[in-house]
């Protein structure tokens, strides 16, 4: 099971994303704004996924201003350098839980409380790759999203 869906120290989990975040921005040259940063942490207050104008309305809350390209540049740039996901079925943000790791993420997606679990997806990346050479296609990009429910809320749907 992934965080996510049970109980844990939340604190300690963004602490430790925040800090990946940062030694993978510096490794590679780069910085985490203000803005960027403050997105990532608004990102990562909940394991779920916001929209953007969600992130902007934070934003604007925090003093970063409240014109659109605020918030989309900082997704933008989180997105395209690994610290952040996009979940299309959702046209929302996510926070990326492995940051600076190579990874294929697929997410699972509870329909009752919205939570948004990374998990793996180097079988499913393979194994569809490999479907598709069969055919003679190759596979530049996939996003993998899965729909269902949580274990808390199956259990508060049962009870």
């Amino acid at each position: 099971m992934t965080a996510a869906f049970e109980p844990h120290d939340h604190h300690h989990c963004v602490a430790e994303t925040l800090a990946g975040a940062e030694t993978v921005m510096a490794a590679r040259g780069l910085r985490l704004t203000p803005v960027r940063r403050r997105t990532l942490e608004i990102l990562l207050e909940r394991h779920g996924a916001m929209g953007a104008y969600e992130v902007l309305d934070r934003l604007a809350e925090d003093g970063f201003g409240h014109q659109p390209p605020v918030a989309y540049r900082a997704l933008d740039f989180l997105v395209e350098h690994g610290l952040a996901h996009r979940i299309q079925r959702l046209n929302a943000f996510t926070a990326c839980t492995h940051p600076g790791t190579a990874h294929h993420a697929a997410f699972l997606i509870c329909e009752g409380c919205n939570s948004v679990a990374e998990v793996p997806a180097e079988p499913l990346r393979a194994a569809l790759e490999q479907s598709a050479g069969s055919l003679g296609f190759t596979v530049s990009r996939v996003s993998i999203e899965a729909l269902g429910r949580c274990a808390a809320c199956r259990e508060g749907a049962a009870g």
